[in-house]
């Protein structure tokens, strides 16, 4: 789309008043100096050109090897091109892909997936060898290809343009966990265990160079960042310690519980409660969550010692029932929902206006009245992780996103 047309707007636009919006759309794009509201109508009117018209696929042909150099000057190299992540990578030469390429039987140019940053930037797509170039460069090992490859399959960038600096989180499932060797216990989340972190940081990688994602100001936006992108959060489900009737989480998204499948979530962070207060703990849920973002899904990353508390002395059985319970008893009240909540996202008024549902009921509800945080229990998820060391627990504002099979590319 040659002529793609843009009008520029000053940021941020979320979280401020109605009348700054409106000044800036009475004023000037930042850009081009000219007026916003005549560049819309322009881009709205104009007749569209041959060229505009058009369409085909852009070729971005690229060498599939570089000079022979030393070690210092391709690492450089690496650097300076934007390829890494700002840490130093294994480099990817020939016998090191190779040797990554036996993890699968999969043939090296055989397509995998398709990423974007996001709309309206375009799609690239990618090759076995291609992701196993990036696998090589993040420190992995050929066993580790069957989860990389299924996680490039979703096509699901770990660097999301929005400028509200969004974090990604990976969880692994099945027999894969083991035979890998991932962490589900102590120390999950830190930074002890090669198989999480080298799968998680592939995911950065590819992202980067695969899937047109992370060049500050042009692409990324975040207007932070997030220290979570380096390795994306990403660990195994610890299934051993789940009671019965509470599901891996592969399984309530409808796999068999002996397939190995890899799951993706998208939010912005985490806080830290704890059980050592002596109260119920399910009744300790809807305080901690109301501190997640504004309109967010909801993950709750429980220690075992907590699960089986839940199970045995807490009357649930399920996560799903869990989850239901937490919807239930999350609630706001509409004024605080209308100032506090809706209000961070100004954008959502005209979806309101026109009748979108709920939004437009809750703006005329009164101020008392108690809503659910969470529309439905579905946006709730519940993971088992954590060595059994203590009542400590993690609630985060991540949203499930896809899942897929592993052993379809070992």
């Amino acid at each position: 789309m040659p002529g793609f047309r843009f009008t520029y707007v000053p940021h941020p636009i979320t979280g401020v008043p109605a009348e700054l919006c409106r000044k800036y759309l009475q004023g000037n794009d930042p850009v081009t100096g000219k007026p916003v509201l005549d560049e819309i109508i322009d881009a709205l009117t104009r007749p569209l050109s041959k060229e505009d018209s058009s369409g085909g696929v852009i070729e971005r042909p690229t060498p599939r090897l570089l000079a022979a150099d030393t070690e210092e000057n391709l690492q450089r190299l690496f650097q300076e091109s934007g390829w890494t992540d700002g840490l130093p990578v294994i480099l990817p030469t020939e016998v090191r892909v190779k040797e990554m390429l036996k993890g699968t039987s999969r043939e090296p140019t055989e397509h995998v997936g398709r990423m974007q940053a996001s709309f309206p930037h375009e799609a690239w797509t990618y090759n076995v060898e291609q992701v196993a170039v990036n696998a090589v460069m993040a420190g992995a090992k050929p066993e580790h290809l069957p989860v990389i490859l299924a996680l490039a399959s979703i096509g699901t960038t770990s660097l999301s343009t929005s400028t509200t600096s969004f974090a990604t989180m990976v969880v692994v499932n099945g027999p894969i966990r083991n035979e890998i060797k991932m962490n589900s216990g102590i120390g999950a989340l830190s930074p002890f265990n090669q198989a999480n972190a080298v799968i998680g940081r592939t995911w950065t990688l590819i992202s980067l160079n695969l899937g047109s994602s992370g060049y500050p100001g042009e692409i990324y936006m975040g207007s932070l960042g997030n220290s979570l992108n380096y390795n994306n959060l990403c660990f195994a489900e610890n299934e051993e310690e789940l009671p019965k009737g509470w599901d891996a989480l592969h399984v309530q998204k409808g796999f068999k519980p002996s397939e190995s499948v890899v799951s993706t979530f998208l939010g912005w962070g985490m806080i830290h409660p704890d059980q050592s207060f002596g109260r119920p703990f399910h009744e300790q849920i809807p305080f901690w969550l109301k501190f997640v973002s504004p309109f967010s899904s909801a993950t709750l990353l429980l220690d075992p010692t907590i699960i089986h508390q839940l199970n045995d002395n807490e009357g649930f059985k399920s996560k799903e029932q869990l989850s239901e319970w937490i919807q239930k008893n999350s609630m706001v009240t509409a004024k605080a929902w209308r100032e506090d909540y809706y209000a961070v996202q100004n954008f959502i008024v005209t979806g309101a206006a026109q009748g979108r549902e709920p939004a437009a009921t809750y703006m005329k509800l009164p101020a008392d009245e108690l809503i659910p945080q969470f529309g439905n229990a579905n946006r709730i998820s519940i993971l088992s992780v954590g060595g059994g060391t203590n009542y400590f627990w993690k609630a985060a504002d991540f949203g499930y996103g896809r899942s897929a099979s592993v052993d379809k590319w070992r």
